[in-house]
């Protein structure tokens, strides 16, 4: 796996994107090798907050050697549901940003591979929203009442540059790394955070059986 896009094989390519240096190691350097996926990988790395990714992706994209590539937006997350605990996977149904949500791509299998891949971690399912900024304290409650389930500040710009570069399947999975019982400002963080990436590093086999499932021919 690299860094930016690599030529595209005999399968359709698939692009993880996610914000952080650290996540983007975990992504790399977890469970399932690269030779393990049915296509070419590419986990890039966008940077932080909605304009950097949309960015980066659409750098990514825009390449004529990537017209078929799935997207998948990963990383972490923060949950909005009370009960959701650091670890936690939200699977989101719907991405919301700016403008129309976006509608994800096999949401109900990735949900299903993930609960196999990661057993003993509750995944989550629904809408993911976005933000410019860390939510805290009254922001999470006002989300939550929106029927959002956890929010993070890329996913939404990553699948809507995604699909502005044209019509590929789409997807997000995060881990919850703080939660309303467990914010990150509190004693525990470090342990949360710990835990958080164990399950990011974790998910590959996942995202690629997501992916090959896109590849087998439709009845």
């Amino acid at each position: 796996m690299g860094d930016g896009p690599g030529p595209a094989g005999p399968a359709a390519p698939l692009l993880i994107a996610c914000a952080l240096g650290i996540e983007q190691f975990a992504l790399r350097s977890g469970k399932g090798a690269a030779g393990a996926a049915p296509g070419p990988v590419t986990v890039l790395r966008t940077g932080m907050g909605p304009k950097a990714a949309e960015a980066a992706v659409s750098q990514a994209l825009g390449r004529d050697r990537a017209p078929a590539m799935a997207v998948l937006a990963s990383g972490f997350c923060a949950g909005l549901s009370p009960g959701m605990h650091p670890g936690d996977l939200v699977v989101a149904d719907e991405t919301r940003g700016a403008g129309d949500p976006t509608a994800c791509t096999g949401t109900d299998l990735l949900a299903e591979v993930l609960a196999r891949t990661v057993p003993g971690r509750t995944v989550h399912t629904g809408p993911l929203t976005g933000s410019a900024h860390v939510v805290r304290g009254h922001e999470r409650a006002e989300l939550r009442a929106t029927g959002a389930i956890a929010v993070d500040m890329e996913s939404a710009a990553t699948l809507r540059a995604a699909l502005w570069s044209g019509p590929r399947p789409v997807a997000a999975v995060r881990v919850v790394v703080d939660a309303p019982e467990h914010e990150l400002v509190r004693i525990g963080t470090i342990r949360g955070g710990i835990s958080a990436f164990r399950v990011l590093r974790a998910v590959l086999p996942a995202f690629y059986e997501w992916h090959r499932s896109l590849l087998l021919p439709r009845r």
